[in-house]
């Protein structure tokens, strides 16, 4: 059974007994992914909890650049 066979038995379940439907599948999927990011955001400027991944790459790339050698002019 699949999530469209599962969400036509609950709707069905739900008309029969009177109750609200419940939501399609894959309705609320991009407000997931936002408040995920956010968290993830927020994880990152709470005092404890450093920045991971990517943002945490470029920080160190930034921060720790060694000086660019010239070459000698002949």
């Amino acid at each position: 059974m699949n999530a469209m066979h599962q969400y036509m038995l609950d709707n069905y379940r739900a008309s029969q007994h009177g109750d609200q439907a419940p939501p399609q599948p894959g309705l609320h999927d991009w407000q997931v992914v936002r408040e995920i990011r956010d968290y993830r955001r927020f994880r990152a400027v709470v005092p404890g909890c450093g920045p991971h991944g990517r943002v945490r790459e470029t920080l160190t790339r930034w921060l720790h650049r060694r000086p660019r050698r010239r070459a000698a002019c002949r």
